[in-house]
Formats: structure tokens, C-alpha cells, sequence
């Protein structure tokens, strides 16, 4: 596509040049030739120190905020908004794909990934080609792509789009973060549905405040084309958000167990396999048993209920896919062990998902409850004295290690966790297979032991290095060393 037909309307301030554009890049390493490279400024990096690079790479046009200076060689854009043009952009040269999708959109602080999973789950048993956008990975029908970011940047995003779209996709659902929202990463897209599960404390060093991190939550709704918005009306943001939204030509559908939500869960049976359930609906009252447990899933299963019928999916594939659905690795993801505890892994790296998760395990627990977590570096320190008082308040012993120190010292992180606990109930272990090794020793017939923080991932970020690391593996690396020592 020409340069002119790509950046028409998208706030210039000087244009210099013409190009034919074969491709878009935000990362002058990754530039072919006849590139259109964004010279974009990270938290960590500035893209317009890495123009020249870009140029000699191939790039035939660059797109920056700032003047530039002579004649690089190609042509060039200064624009007023750099993140809105390449979302502007990037659904131009894919040819806007969303358009061709049932595109769903979920957002929230926690339960984004078990609900993404289980509306897939939901589709594909209406018989209809799906694609996912999220956390743990990319799928494309049954395709699996390795995920990086949650929400990735406008040009991933479309990219993945169209590829669906080749594909032949009918239903993509994207997890969409506060980071992807505030980003811009998915302005631009034509999204059908949109569902908010909740909104708790996180990425507040970058958000500052909750009301910054619900002004970007709330942007997926608020720019929603007229479709469906399903909100859970338990949560105190959630019930904001309702407020406002009844205020549009948007149509709004609840779920919860309080009040007079569309969508209501009662008659709820915990067990330590799984949960039986009543939803009360507009139209019929429907059991479903899933082999997901806690309370957090029945809110899971509750949301996506209520999109998939606002959405026209029958009860009978609805009840039969919640029944098959087994979860989605380090999402509350059991382990029975051949010592006679259950080891539950699970992603739970804030306050509120901590706190519900521990909630959950301790209605099913017999013996002691034994938790393994700790914090992330260079992010909300805040949260770190909040967790380590409800770990510790809400278990009966906690082994405090390091989640992904990042840049930070692991002591450092340990001792902010330290501040808000009251209890001596805990050990410090940094290092992390080491305190899950330790956490395994300690855990006796009947003891449910929870590891917490990282869930699905596969690696731990120690001064800016990652490390292949992951819980599961470890765990059962631990319970095979104690087998073959005889302990």
C-alpha cells in the first residue's frame, strides 16, 4: 500500500516523501525491506535512537513524534500520536480484520484467562472456528503460537486478526489488558462483545491510582461498537461501570450471586473435584457441573455463560462444553501427589486473587494449608506487605521466596512482603525451587499445598535474564528427589 492511503487522517504534523509500503515494524532489528518503522519511545527503550538502524535495514518510511532533521533517505512522518497511528495503520494494511470476525474482548485484574478458555471451549462446541488472543498463548483454531505480551501491539494484533480472518475464524477472543487499553493497542478493531470480571489492585506503577487503572479498563467499553457488554455486578468498579454504560445505546447483561444480576449462580456445591451449580437466567434455570473448583471459577463460569447467551449460544452446548472443560495450566491446576497432599499451582500474583484463591482452597483443605509465593521486581511495591499479610493470615504455614525479581534484589522484595505480616507463621527461602523443595518436605497426608505467583510460566527473570523455571516441573521434580531419597 502506498504511504499517503496508510496515514490519511491520523493527525500529521509533517510529511516528507512517498513510499510503497510491504510491511510495519516497531523494532529496527526486525525491519525488511520496504518497512514502515514506528520510532516509538518504550519505558526502556526509544525507538527514534534506532531510525538509522531501521534505514539501513530496509525501511523506506519512518513514523515518529519528533522533527526530524536532513534527508534520511526515505520518506518520512511526524505525527501527533504515535500509538493511534500505528493502531490506525496497522488495521489499514491488514485490511481491517475485526470486521470480519465476532470479536470479544475480556478484561479485568483476574479470572481473564479461565473465562477466555472457557468461551472458546463454548464456541467451538457450537461448531464454530475460534481464535485466542491471550496470556498463556495465540491459537488460531487449533494452531498454537507462542504468547509474549497479553495484549500485543497494534501491529501483532491486527496481524493475528488477519490471519484468522485467512484462516477462517468465526469467533476471536482476545484477553485485553490495562496496559493493551491505555496503549492503544486495540483502538481500531470492531469488537462485537466486551466483558469485565473485576477490577482489584495492580499495575499501579503504572496506572498510579485504581482510578487511572479503571479509566483504562473502562475504554473497552466505552468505545464499543453497538454490541453486548456483560459486567459483573458483584465487583464495586464493575457496578460503576454498569451505571455508566446504561446510560448508552449499548446493551448491558450482569452476572453474579448478588442482587438481581440477568445471570445469578445459586445452589453452589463445592467439592474437592469439582462444582455443581444453578444458573438463574432470564429465560431458564440451568445446573451445570464443571470439573473447575472454588468460587473464583463459579464467577468464571458465570461470565462466560452470560456471553455466550447474550451472544445466542443454546443451553445444551453451553452445559456440555462447562463440563468437559478440564482448565487451563497454572489456573488453580491440581496436582495429587503419591505422599497424600493435594499441590495446587495457580497464577495469583495480586492481593485480591491471592486472598480468593486461598478463600477457595481453605473450604477444601483437611489438613494445613502451606503457601509458596512472593512478589515481582519492578512493579507496585505496594501490593507486597498486603500479600504477605493475607498469605499468612489465611494459611498455616508460608514459605516466602522470589516470584521474578527482575532488577531488584530478591532480599529487598522479601522485606517488603515482611512489613505487613503479624504472625511468625512463615520461613524465607529465596530461591525459588529451593523453597518449593522445602514447601514439599513439609507437607504431610491430608495438607493442601499452594504455589503461587507464576502459574503457566516457564521461565523466572533474575537481573534481566531469564531462566527456564517452572512450578509444575519443579514440583514434581521435588516429589520424585523425596521419593527416590526415601523421605
Amino acid at each position: 500500500m502506498r504511504l499517503s492511503e496508510l496515514i490519511r487522517g491520523v493527525g500529521i504534523r509533517r510529511l516528507h516523501g512517498e513510499a510503497d509500503i510491504h510491511g510495519i515494524s516497531t523494532d529496527s532489528r526486525s525491519v525488511k525491506e520496504g518497512d514502515l518503522f514506528f520510532a516509538m519511545k518504550g519505558l526502556r527503550h526509544d525507538g527514534n535512537l534506532f531510525i538509522d538502524d531501521a534505514i539501513r535495514r530496509g525501511a523506506v518510511a519512518v513514523v515518529t513524534e519528533r522533527p526530524l532533521d536532513g534527508n534520511r533517505g526515505c520518506a518520512w512522518v511526524e505525527v501527533e500520536d504515535i500509538e493511534d497511528c500505528l493502531a490506525c495503520v496497522s488495521s489499514r494494511f491488514y485490511g481491517n480484520p475485526s470486521e470480519s470476525l465476532t470479536l470479544i474482548g475480556i478484561t479485568g485484574t483476574n479470572g481473564k484467562t479461565t473465562t477466555s478458555y472457557l468461551v472458546r471451549e463454548i464456541f467451538e462446541e457450537d461448531g464454530r472456528a475460534t481464535g485466542l488472543i491471550g496470556t498463556v498463548r495465540y491459537m488460531i483454531k487449533d494452531r498454537v503460537i507462542r504468547s509474549g505480551l497479553t495484549t500485543p501491539l497494534a501491529v501483532q494484533f491486527q496481524a493475528l486478526l488477519a490471519e484468522m480472518v485467512k484462516e477462517g475464524v468465526e469467533v476471536a477472543i482476545a484477553e485485553v489488558s490495562s496496559h493493551g487499553l491505555s496503549l492503544k493497542r486495540v483502538d481500531y478493531c470492531s469488537f462485537n462483545a466486551a466483558l469485565f470480571t473485576n477490577l482489584s489492585r495492580d499495575h499501579l506503577d503504572y496506572h498510579h491510582d485504581m482510578e487511572g487503572y479503571f479509566s483504562a479498563k473502562k475504554r473497552l467499553f466505552i468505545d464499543l461498537k453497538p454490541g453486548v457488554s456483560v459486567v459483573n455486578s458483584d465487583d464495586p468498579y464493575g457496578r460503576r461501570l454498569y451505571n455508566e454504560l446504561r446510560k448508552s445505546s449499548c446493551r448491558v447483561v450482569t452476572y453474579g450471586l448478588k442482587g438481581k444480576a440477568d445471570f445469578r449462580a445459586v445452589k453452589i456445591i463445592q467439592k474437592e473435584h469439582e462444582t455443581e451449580l444453578e444458573v438463574v437466567a432470564p429465560e431458564a434455570n440451568m445446573r451445570i457441573t464443571s470439573p473447575l473448583i472454588g468460587m473464583v471459577n463459579v464467577y468464571n463460569i458465570l461470565a462466560a455463560v452470560a456471553l455466550t447467551r447474550s451472544l445466542g449460544v443454546g443451553w445444551h452446548q453451553i452445559v456440555r462444553a462447562i463440563s468437559r472443560f478440564r482448565g487451563v495450566e497454572g489456573r488453580l491446576e491440581t496436582v495429587w501427589t503419591d505422599r497424600g497432599f493435594l499441590a495446587v499451582i495457580d497464577y495469583a500474583h495480586t492481593p485480591d486473587a491471592l486472598r480468593k484463591v486461598l478463600e477457595t482452597l481453605r473450604g477444601i483443605c483437611r489438613g494445613r494449608l502451606i503457601t509458596v509465593f512472593g512478589c515481582g521486581g519492578d512493579r507496585d511495591r505496594g501490593k507486597r506487605p498486603e500479600m504477605g499479610a493475607i498469605a499468612t493470615e489465611m494459611s498455616d504455614l508460608v514459605v516466602i521466596t522470589s516470584d521474578n525479581p527482575r532488577t531488584e534484589p530478591p532480599e529487598l522484595i522479601i522485606e517488603d512482603i515482611k512489613k505487613g505480616i503479624k504472625k511468625d507463621n512463615y520461613r524465607v527461602e529465596p530461591d525459588r525451587r529451593e523453597a518449593i523443595f522445602r514447601a514439599v518436605g513439609m507437607a504431610d497426608r491430608g495438607d493442601l499445598l499452594l504455589i503461587a505467583g507464576k502459574g503457566h510460566e516457564d521461565y523466572q527473570e533474575i537481573r534481566g535474564v531469564r531462566y527456564r523455571f517452572n512450578d509444575r516441573e519443579v514440583l514434581l521434580e521435588a516429589l520424585k528427589t523425596l521419593k527416590g531419597a526415601g523421605i
